[in-house]
């Protein structure tokens, strides 16, 4: 169904004032009132990022880039909370091969499930009481997403799980990934995943994402297509320090890009948790409401 734009933006604000639920409409891209702190996840040191006044919030874990430091994903990581998620983005030190850096892994699931836990009923928490560990939503970027596409069975697949045994956590709900591809067939068991993919991207290029998406084993997914941005249309700069730069230009700006990219992942894990305004923008009218991107699904 095809809605008028101004009919679309209408109810775009009003999807983004019930899903943000604790901010202003007009403050709904402005990720400032979005509270952080920093704390370990297992080892890891992370930043979470958290929407103000709510409880039993869904934990939302960011696996990064290949080398991309937590702090790079700022914008995207508070605009994602502001739509009523925890969001948790550790920095993920470890060896892969001879080279050692910030590389995701599968086996963190488990680990955000049992920080979740136990950060939920400890006393002096800052976030006692707010978390829903049995609600565990993935956000993953390039070598992130390809670990997290990865995890979404029960299989332990080098270079994105080494060790002991991975096991799916029985709390994970649905993914959204941006920039990421595997050139292997997905087993997702059924659960809902979005693909994000700058369609400048040249790093990961659009068709391997394409691609990927078309091999999903089952629904719901979704693709969305940003246009003109690059690999590195989450993160707050082009390009983060230490990572390697997309040698395919971004020509959106990168505000737009990170908004974009998060709006469209905070709403698919909504949708995807059963919240009904988030569903209608995702698979109804949320690609006409949309300037900068284009969407393909398929809901089961």
């Amino acid at each position: 169904m095809t809605f008028p734009r101004r009919l679309a933006a209408v109810t775009l604000a009003t999807l983004i004032a019930t899903a943000a639920l604790a901010a202003p409409a007009a403050q709904a891209d402005t990720p400032t009132w979005v509270s952080s702190h920093d704390t370990h996840v297992g080892a890891d040191p992370a930043t979470v990022h958290v929407p103000p006044g709510r409880a039993a919030l869904p934990v939302a874990l960011l696996l990064q880039g290949g080398n991309v430091p937590k702090e790079s994903y700022s914008r995207f990581a508070r605009t994602v909370a502001g739509f009523g998620f925890a969001v948790v983005v550790p920095d993920h030190l470890r060896a892969v091969g001879p080279v050692t850096g910030l590389f995701a892994e599968s086996l963190q699931l488990q680990a955000t499930v049992q920080w979740a836990a136990e950060e939920n009923v400890r006393a002096d928490s800052p976030l006692a009481g707010r978390l829903d560990a049995g609600r565990l939503v993935l956000l993953g970027h390039s070598f992130g997403g390809a670990a997290g596409l990865f995890s979404l069975g029960d299989t332990c697949m080098p270079p994105f799980c080494f060790g002991p045994v991975y096991q799916r956590p029985g709390a994970l709900r649905a993914a959204a990934f941006y920039g990421a591809s595997t050139g292997v067939p997905i087993a997702n068991a059924g659960l809902p995943v979005a693909l994000v993919q700058g369609d400048a991207d040249g790093s990961n290029l659009p068709a391997a994402a394409r691609a990927t998406y078309d091999s999903l084993g089952s629904p719901p997914k979704v693709h969305v297509s940003v246009q003109w941005a690059n690999h590195y249309g989450l993160t707050d700069t082009q390009t983060p320090p230490g990572a390697r730069p997309d040698p395919s230009p971004q020509t959106l700006s990168q505000d737009d890009s990170i908004d974009a990219a998060a709006r469209w992942s905070a709403l698919f894990l909504r949708a995807s948790l059963g919240d009904k305004l988030a569903e209608a923008y995702v698979y109804g009218f949320g690609d006409a409401a949309d300037p900068h991107v284009t969407v393909a699904h398929e809901r089961g």
